[in-house]
């Protein structure tokens, strides 16, 4: 994994972090903002978008503590930032796709 600190603890400054993943690797970056920060404003700050040149702002989705947010949320101190990639797989169609091979499987007296 992947830790920086940025530690220039000044007035009205707090405490966040911003992570990526990706399948084999992950990246945590712990740095100090200035209060009032939008997601926007942290992501840029990190250098995140430096490090992993495929994240675009205009295509991410992004959530803090696993909760989905916009990139004009206000953080506050202490929040971890998450940048998601996009899904390889649509849940909803391997789940039809596992229930159509199910249906095959149990009409077919069990064999798979």
């Amino acid at each position: 994994m992947d830790v920086a600190k940025t530690t220039s603890r000044g007035a009205g400054m707090m405490r966040v972090e911003v992570a990526y993943a990706l399948p084999d690797r992950q990246t945590l970056l712990a740095l100090e903002v200035p209060i009032g920060s939008t997601v926007e404003a942290v992501i840029k700050r990190s250098g995140i978008l430096d490090q992993h040149p495929e994240i675009t702002l205009d295509a991410i989705v992004v959530g803090i503590f696993s909760q989905r947010t916009t990139l004009d949320q206000i953080v506050t101190a202490h929040d971890r930032i998450e940048i998601y990639r996009p899904l390889e797989v649509d849940p909803k169609a391997q789940r039809r796709e596992r229930a159509q091979r199910q249906r095959a499987a149990d009409s077919s007296g069990g064999a798979a």
